[in-house]
């Protein structure tokens, strides 16, 4: 019997990433659907009803976790995350699987061959016709304390989330036909460049479409700092704070000849100047 799958995340690459390696890892699996947010994977998902959903978490719109609390039932669940935190330790009590970004192809092997085998069992589940079958039976009452456990698992994700907050561990940046996963430890300053947004590390600089703004609300407040509308630096990559002729607080970002200026209403940070 062939399987179906709907893939559903609001970057395009990390789509084709995904779609490539399970073309690999499981060939026969046919992808009948994509989505880049919450709310367009549930029409999708009506109109496909696809088997598997491989879904990532912070998506607009609708996030992969309200998204999966509606899919529940319907589809086996598979969160495509780039966050390595609360949510992940939650999965690995759930009944869910998940796969971290960027994908690792003996990882989505070995998620794959246990969606294989839940999907025997839902097929095996769904063909009991008389009560006296007692072993399918048993696997039909099996399934279903299965499914309460990830509804119970996702109400839990989506009451955390407003008190545990996830912040970018990763970003996507794409060079030619490939997609770099940048950590953002390796990532000394953003700097807005008009439609694009500068990242800057120690080896290379990348553009990528994301805003300053989608940044600030998506990086830890402890580790990157807004200093100017149009610059957002990491606190740990900061060598020194000084003055120039005109008065301006300046920043030197350690092994970078380019100094970014403080605006006013970031010198807050800086007390002692």
């Amino acid at each position: 019997m062939q399987r179906t799958a709907m893939i559903v995340d609001d970057e395009a690459p990390m789509r084709d990433l995904l779609r490539s390696r399970l073309r690999t890892v499981w060939p026969d699996l046919q992808i009948v659907a994509e989505a880049a947010n919450g709310i367009a994977a549930l029409e999708q998902a009506a109109l496909t009803q696809p088997d598997v959903v491989f879904l990532d978490i912070r998506m607009p719109g609708k996030n992969g976790i309200e998204a999966a609390a509606e899919l529940v039932g319907r589809a086996q669940l598979v969160f495509v995350t780039a966050y390595n935190d609360y949510a992940i330790a939650a999965f690995e009590r759930g009944a869910m699987d998940y796969l971290l970004k960027p994908v690792e192809t003996d990882r989505l092997q070995q998620t794959c061959a246990r969606l294989q085998q839940r999907l025997q069992e839902r097929d095996a589940a769904n063909s009991v016709s008389k009560p006296a079958d007692t072993d399918k039976a048993l696997s039909a009452t099996a399934l279903s304390a299965k499914a309460t456990q990830v509804q119970d698992l996702l109400t839990q994700l989506m009451q955390q989330q407003g008190a545990n907050k996830e912040y970018l561990r990763w970003i996507q940046a794409s060079v030619g036909n490939a997609l770099r996963m940048i950590s953002t430890k390796e990532i000394l300053y953003f700097k807005s460049d008009e439609k694009y947004t500068l990242v800057q590390t120690a080896q290379a600089e990348y553009l990528i479409r994301k805003s300053l703004k989608e940044l600030e609300d998506e990086l830890d407040p402890q580790e990157f700092w807004r200093i100017h509308r149009s610059a957002i630096v990491s606190v740990s990559a900061i060598a020194e704070v000084s003055r120039d002729f005109r008065g301006r607080l300046m920043l030197s970002v350690k092994g970078q000849t380019e100094k970014l200026e403080v605006s006013r209403n970031h010198t807050h940070l800086f007390q002692q100047m």
